[in-house]
């Protein structure tokens, strides 16, 4: 086995590729709420019955390929000479704007009250624009003034927010707060976590690979019973409990997917000029080994999402290696060009998840309405690809605008 010290300066066109393709898979599943008639297996599975659903493998994939951009993001910023303080920095501040995105876009599901100061609709339009204000990508300017502007548009973002976070009011009555954090803020926390924890370990798999059997550990006790007993059955207030929850770690599933992902990445770099032969066979052995812990753990818990068994962090892992590697060979093979549709989607992948908050208030202001026609069984699903492929194409549009959300 020839192996190489781990060099994370050529990009990863792989991840993004497979950043691309989950982002659009996402947006079609996110999508299916407007049709009726769609195949159960688009969807996802109730919290306690025994069914993975296309949609209940999209979110993990999303982990994992964070998981896989880990190493990249921060072993870059040392090759690019930037000190460790600002790599915390950058990890904090990134973690910080996902869980407050995660916060608004969870309130406005919660519905807006009649008599509030804006309608849902325009509520999600300005909110947006707030996220765009704040964390637009703005091109880098020689001249100060066009700086001061960028900072204006900062400042005018951040006022918003706050003016949306004062005056929302729930349907219930509610007012502002974290309900739960949604999946940008599930998202955020699981990045605060594993990124932190590759920023103090770096490319050491000894102490890598036992990171993530804890987080296996950790999903199967949490998630275990015995005659109905729960495993992990420490008193209230606990002080293991209560760490846990500080770092908002769940039944350790979430970190789980997404440290495999940060070791499937390691493991791409570090052995980056081993023989294609083997690296077939390492693949294929992975994703066995992964599908069989799959099978055996689900003789002993449901396949879920909602309830994050161990069943499925192994499936939805084994997926997302088995979707890596070839999409790995095919970039090897010169077929990355196949992808360019949709490669907006795995560059600006944040401006793509939000533009569909966008497109359904716009759609709602002014009563655009699909015929029913194209709404229900085979014909819907077309739709929900062409609205995917549409929310592709606005990314791309704005993209060249220098519009585009980076954190």
């Amino acid at each position: 086995m020839n192996t190489i010290s781990v060099n994370f300066s050529r990009r990863n066109v792989a991840i993004d590729i497979l950043r691309a393709l989950t982002m659009l898979l996402m947006i079609f599943v996110n999508d299916l709420w407007t049709i009726s008639g769609e195949p159960d297996w688009l969807g996802h599975a109730e919290s306690h019955q025994d069914f993975l659903g296309l949609a209940d493998v999209v979110f993990p994939c999303f982990l994992f390929v964070v998981g896989m951009s880990i190493p990249f993001a921060i072993e870059r910023r040392f090759i690019k000479g930037k000190p460790g303080v600002s790599t915390v920095g950058h990890i904090l501040l990134r973690s910080f704007a996902l869980l407050v995105m995660g916060v608004f876009t969870v309130n406005t599901e919660a519905g807006i009250a009649p008599d509030s100061w804006l309608t849902p609709a325009t509520y999600r339009i300005a909110m947006v624009i707030a996220f765009f204000l704040v964390w637009n990508d703005y091109p880098k300017q020689e001249k100060k003034m066009m700086n001061y502007l960028y900072i204006a548009l900062k400042v005018v973002g951040i006022a918003l927010l706050f003016f949306l976070a004062f005056t929302f009011r729930a349907g219930d009555g509610g007012i502002f707060h974290a309900r739960w954090w949604g999946i940008l803020g599930l998202i955020g926390w699981t990045y605060f976590l594993c990124a932190f924890i590759y920023l103090f370990t770096r490319d050491r798999l000894k102490y890598l690979v036992p990171v993530w059997l804890a987080f296996i550990v950790l999903c199967f006790l949490k998630s275990g019973r015995i005659n109905g007993e729960p495993l992990w059955d420490l008193p209230p207030g606990n002080f293991l409990d209560e760490l846990l929850a500080i770092f908002h770690t769940g039944n350790g599933a979430l970190p789980a997917i997404t440290m495999g992902g940060v070791l499937l990445s390691l493991l791409s770099a570090k052995y980056i000029n081993m023989e294609n032969r083997k690296k077939v066979i390492f693949a294929m052995l992975t994703v066995v080994l992964l599908a069989i812990a799959g099978f055996i753990s689900h003789q002993f818990w449901i396949v879920s999402k909602i309830q994050a068994t161990p069943p499925w962090v192994f499936y939805c892992s084994a997926m997302a290696v088995a979707a890596y590697s070839i999409l790995y060979w095919l970039v090897e093979k010169g077929k990355a060009h196949w992808f360019s549709i949709i490669k907006v989607a795995g560059t600006a992948t944040l401006t793509c998840y939000l533009m569909p908050y966008v497109a359904y208030s716009i759609a709602a202001i002014v009563s655009i309405r699909l015929p029913e026609a194209l709404r229900t069984g085979l014909t819907g699903i077309g739709s929900c690809i062409a609205f995917a492929f549409f929310i592709t194409g606005i990314t791309w549009l704005l993209e060249r605008i220098h519009v585009k959300l980076k954190i």
